[in-house]
């Protein structure tokens, strides 16, 4: 049986088939047809990539003129784990009865939160997945809960708009969802909110949530949230940072 190494600050490099051994694949096309002057161009690329003695394990016709590689190579490249500070959401992992009891012993009311994907995004499955009874991965969203009562309001709505459905029904939290990432515009959307929330006077009054397959707590924090959900998270997850944020611990 392989362990996995003990010490984890230390330079790493790729696993390919032995510890260390810096194997690494990468995927790519190019506009060339398939054969030996297509293969011969796809080595060269990985190569300029870094990539020692490439080798080309798939070369297929993706369309008309166009190529697919897929090419293993040894990479001298190594990363120093040591030197790496990532900002993490950091709270207890609490049950849905812990959630409950101690919203109704600390707070003594429903905890408010206004969820809505802003700008030009439409697409609903993360605030969806986080708020609505059905949830996501068997979790069920922050809508089943007793303590909480959970406003979505869906898709392309605009900041002042969310600014001013959440101040209408005191909102505790605000969860802005991001999904479209062209030209970061999930940052520039997200921070025109925080900014806003400023101007408006409301910004320390309550919980700013931001979530999205590119956001990370560190990014959130960055744009003035107060935490980032990415790609995985749970509505429980979710309902627990809440929770430990606006009722602090037992």
């Amino acid at each position: 049986m392989t362990h996995p190494p003990q010490n984890k600050d230390r330079a790493l490099k790729a696993y390919g088939d032995r510890e260390g051994d810096g194997m690494v694949q990468m995927s790519f096309v190019l506009a060339i047809v398939p054969g030996a002057k297509a293969r011969e161009a796809a080595k060269h690329f990985a190569e300029a990539h870094g990539l020692h003695e490439p080798l080309v394990a798939t070369m297929e016709e993706c369309a008309k003129g166009y190529s697919f590689f897929v090419v293993y190579g040894h990479s001298q490249h190594s990363v120093d784990v040591s030197q790496i500070e990532v900002p993490e959401v950091r709270t207890e992992a609490l049950t849905r009865e812990q959630i409950e009891e101690r919203i109704k012993k600390k707070l003594h009311r429903k905890i408010v939160v206004v969820g809505a994907c802003t700008g030009s995004d439409a697409h609903t499955v993360g605030i969806d997945a986080i708020l609505n009874y059905k949830g996501y991965a068997g979790d069920k969203g922050l809508e089943s809960y007793k303590g909480f009562e959970s406003y979505n309001l869906g898709a392309q709505v605009e900041n002042d708009q969310l600014a001013e459905r959440a101040l209408a029904l005191k909102a505790d939290v605000i969860l802005i969802s991001q999904i479209i990432t062209q030209r970061n515009v999930h940052k520039e959307n997200a921070g025109a909110f925080v900014d806003r929330a400023k101007k408006k006077g409301f910004r320390d009054k309550v919980v700013l949530l931001l979530g999205g397959p590119r956001i990370d707590h560190k990014l959130a924090l960055e744009l003035g949230f107060d935490a980032g959900f990415g790609t995985g998270t749970k509505p429980s997850d979710v309902a627990s940072f809440i929770v430990e944020k606006l009722c602090g611990g037992e």
